[in-house]
């Protein structure tokens, strides 16, 4: 008996060895920025703290731009605060990974999303597909079904985009059409001769179509459904030669405080359940297999332009100025 105790106690380890480890759970403080609005920021964190419930998450929540001055000058002092980053535009991150700013997250499970929406070095990664496509007021002298038609005669003064000097997806927008063969950098530049007027960001351009002041305009997909949905008259066209997407990208800071949390968050969105909720939540989910939410057609039908993104920032004084020439501002 003394002799099977002291070869188990002999074998022990080995045995132990041999079994699966579990990773632990995350806790501590997450310090999220992101550029999500308000109502939708709080729904993410709870449902990610739903799954990891030892993990308080501090929010830090503006735009775009103003997130990135933020953390700019916290860069500047020494003293960068966020663990993560869930911001609009993939441009700002691309920014980031060449200064040597973002953590890579080789371990994070992309096989289920297009090699497009993330960068190749895993530092970003798309979390849902925002497109922009053409709102149109109900009493508009005709529903589009092209960007083309936009040039109309009948559509002459009619049309409002937002501008990418303040917008995020604008920027991209631009980017894709410059980078596309049909449309061609000069698409912006032909709407502006056929009338159109810019403000700042989307939230005017949907005002100004639902209040009938202008009758088309430039919109990402969500807070246009969602005004139609709601009982704004308006309609929504996903264009037939394609349209530009924001990824809405998530990504870990090198100098982050908590990065087991951080990679916690950033699985979470890419997961089944996370890509789940961003349908619940009205957005296309970037996730193949999880079905879009019931306003949105099937994703066989929308086509994506493509994009790459290190163009897009290598260009983008170039598209800004090109923009200011063609609207002011």
């Amino acid at each position: 008996m003394k002799r099977a105790t002291a070869a188990l106690f002999l074998l022990l380890p080995t045995l132990l060895a041999a079994l699966p480890v579990r990773a632990a759970s995350p806790s501590g403080r997450l310090i999220l920025y992101t550029s999500q609005p308000d109502a939708i920021a709080a729904g993410t964190v709870a449902a990610f703290r739903a799954a990891d419930p030892a993990v308080t998450v501090i929010v830090f929540r503006s735009g775009t731009t103003q997130v990135m001055n933020k953390l700019a000058a916290e860069f500047l002092a020494g003293r960068p605060q966020p663990d993560v980053l869930l911001i609009a535009d993939a441009t700002s991150m691309e920014r980031l990974r060449q200064q040597g700013r973002l953590a890579p997250d080789p371990a994070v499970d992309v096989s289920a999303f297009p090699q497009s929406l993330y960068d190749p070095d895993r530092t970003w990664f798309g979390t849902k597909l925002i497109t922009t496509g053409i709102i149109y007021n109900t009493k508009a002298p005709f529903i589009p079904r092209s960007w083309s038609d936009l040039l109309r005669p009948a559509a002459k003064g009619e049309v409002v985009l937002p501008s990418p000097l303040y917008s995020g997806a604008a920027l991209i927008t631009a980017g894709a059409f410059a980078q596309d063969a049909k449309l061609g950098p000069d698409y912006l530049t032909r709407l502006a001769g056929n009338g159109a007027s810019a403000v700042s960001g989307n939230g005017g351009v949907l005002a100004a179509v639902a209040g009938g002041e202008k009758m088309f305009g430039l919109l990402v997909d969500f807070m246009a459904l969602a005004a139609k949905k709601q009982g704004s008259p308006v309609g929504f066209v996903f264009p037939k030669e394609g349209v530009p997407v924001v990824t809405e990208p998530v990504a870990i800071l090198k100098t982050a405080k908590n990065p087991a949390a951080a990679r916690a968050f950033v699985a979470f969105l890419l997961s089944v359940r996370g890509q789940e909720l961003a349908a619940r939540q009205g957005f296309l989910p970037a996730r193949r297999g999880i079905a879009p939410p019931p306003s949105y057609p099937p994703m066989s039908e929308i086509h994506l332009l493509p994009l790459d993104i290190a163009t897009v920032l290598a260009h983008r004084r170039a598209i800004e100025e090109n923009f200011s020439d063609a609207f002011g501002g």
